[in-house]
């Protein structure tokens, strides 16, 4: 059956992240990889549920490293190739990330990485153009779907002209709004390149310091090539002709300008530069925008990237403006903006009473109860927590809990209370060695089976040749969970093996391994008695498997 995302010419209701697809597609991709992360997800959701039909190869990998690995081999030998993240898998992908920015690419190489500012779904909100400033990735920055749509589709051709991969920040609201797409045609099966040929050259793609040095200065000239391109990118522009205050923006922030001028009605008075190709500076584009202005007010989220880089270009231009961004009204870098929030910080500066908006109206609904998320009924996490606090009787106030990236991660919440630390993906099983050392007490790491392969690997086998002593429980629900059950290395499918946990923790060296149904309570009680003793001398690991309670209803109504 057609997939209606496949459909030609047809105006199409989608997602941010779906437009972001479909641009892709439209513009030839023939190889895409990514790690499911919120606000990412479903962008490799939808390739994945289009590859055999658009005739593309995709795959979810390991973790974001691995992805982009993957992607740029494909680049490099001419085959267009996409790796999608969220904003923090950026950092685990950001060794390869830098350096394939220095070897550069063949094949149009789009990297897109979803910020969350507001931490809908993470644990910061982390300002991903930083990285385009880092690296000297070109940045793409869309302010809705249909801009995610048109710009995943011009991002290859860019990517090709300046022989660079290039960056695409989405953020949640751009990711998970659904707008009018009029989306083209794709490319026939014969026209799609899914398989390439490496030509190599290994002075340049093996960057070793001396093939480095002379990248780095490649890297700028295309730098200079990427700048006269931002000039005349019509994903820049200058709207309306006021002069009394120019309002700079870009990403999802334009969106709340406009709709703010528009409530004020303002736009006589106004004139706004968007930039969606908003690294590099296109300096000429803002020094004419610089000048025709009486005063700027600058309206990004998160980070000041744009008002500094405008600060720095008037001090060059021996302009004397004034420029407001942070700290005016309610802009800070926390958090999400909304029109109101720009409206307020327009009438500020504008020296407007907001007199005469008519503020929604209250209700009266009385104190709320709190309602904070908890593990699904039938959650077989709540089994694991509940059978390791029995087994763990007076030693649990006692013991260090140090938990990972997932569902899980709400053992954090009463009655369970089974989380003292966390940083990041795959952080338990480090950390836990760390306390077990620095303190002596009993320490216990949760983890779940996704992020076991992703990032908890490395840290066993530290923990194994190091001879840490601590109790891993990995919390294994044969899926990835928590970002919409998307599949892992654990599990059997399209005829590939499942890569067995317990075997790889043997594999590393661990000789205590226990293998426990959570839902068999005695059982599993006995079974951490058991291991609690045993991690005193050695690190142990008990692996509790159990399906995910909503793979289980799904599979009952099949069946």
């Amino acid at each position: 059956m057609p997939q209606p995302l496949l459909q030609e010419r047809q105006k199409l209701l989608l997602l941010g992240n779906e437009a972001l697809a479909r641009g892709a597609l439209e513009a030839g991709l023939g190889f895409a990889t990514t790690y499911p992360g919120t606000p990412a997800s479903e962008i490799g959701d939808t390739l994945a549920k289009l590859a055999k039909e658009a005739g593309i190869y995709f795959e979810y990998s390991v973790n974001e490293k691995v992805a982009l690995e993957l992607a740029a081999a494909a680049a490099a030998s001419g085959v267009r190739a996409l790796v999608a993240m969220k904003h923090v898998g950026l950092n685990v992908a950001a060794d390869a990330f830098i350096s394939v920015v220095y070897t550069g690419t063949r094949a149009g190489l789009l990297i897109v990485t979803a910020d969350d500012p507001g931490m809908h779904s993470s644990q910061n909100e982390q300002d991903n153009r930083y990285y385009a400033y880092l690296s000297g990735a070109p940045l793409l920055e869309p302010s809705g779907p249909k801009e995610a749509y048109i710009m995943a589709k011009a991002a290859f051709t860019i990517s090709e002209e300046l022989e660079l991969p290039v960056l695409l920040r989405t953020t949640t609201r751009v990711s998970h709004t659904r707008s009018a797409v009029e989306v083209g045609e794709l490319p026939r099966p014969q026209e799609r390149k899914v398989r390439g040929e490496f030509v190599k050259d290994p002075f340049r793609f093996v960057i070793v310091p001396s093939v480095a040095r002379r990248l780095h200065k490649l890297l700028l000239e295309r730098l200079e090539r990427a700048e006269t391109l931002a000039e005349e990118s019509p994903f820049n522009s200058v709207l309306g002709e006021g002069e009394e205050l120019g309002i700079a923006t870009s990403g999802v922030s334009y969106t709340y300008v406009c709709d703010a001028i528009e409530e004020l009605g303002l736009w006589d008075r106004v004139r706004v530069l968007k930039l969606g190709l908003s690294h590099p500076l296109p300096r000429g584009l803002v020094t004419r925008f610089l000048k025709a202005v009486k005063k700027i007010l600058v309206v990004e989220e998160l980070e000041p990237l744009l008002e500094g880089a405008l600060r720095a270009l008037s001090q060059e231009l021996g302009l004397m403006i004034e420029i407001y961004g942070k700290g005016t009204a309610g802009l800070s870098r926390l958090y999400e903006y909304d029109p109101d929030r720009v409206k307020g910080a327009l009438a500020q500066v504008l020296g407007l009473a907001l007199a005469g908006v008519e503020p929604l109206p209250e209700l009266d609904l009385g104190k709320l109860p709190d309602r904070p998320p908890v593990l699904c009924p039938g959650c077989p996490h709540r089994a694991s927590y509940y059978a390791l606090k029995l087994a763990l009787g007076e030693e649990f106030k006692e013991t260090i809990f140090t938990t990972d990236i997932g569902c899980y991660t709400l053992g954090l919440l009463p009655p369970l209370s089974m989380a003292d630390y966390l940083l990041c993906m795959g952080s338990s099983l480090g950390t836990a060695g760390g306390f077990a050392r620095a303190t002596g007490r009993r320490v216990v790491a949760f983890i779940g089976d996704s992020t076991f392969f992703h990032a908890g690997l490395p840290a066993l086998v530290n923990a194994v040749h190091n001879r840490h002593k601590f109790l891993v429980v990995v919390l294994d629900n044969r899926t990835t969970a928590m970002t919409g059950h998307q599949p892992h290395p654990g599990l059997g499918l399209e005829g590939a093996e499942a890569i067995l946990i317990e075997e790889l923790v043997s594999g590393c060296g661990v000789r205590r391994v226990h293998l426990i149904d959570p839902f068999d309570l005695q059982g599993a009680v006995a079974t951490f008695k058991e291991a609690l003793k045993e991690s005193e001398e050695e690190v142990t690991v008990v692996i509790s498997r159990h399906p995910c309670a909503l793979i289980e209803a799904e599979t009952e109504t099949e069946t």
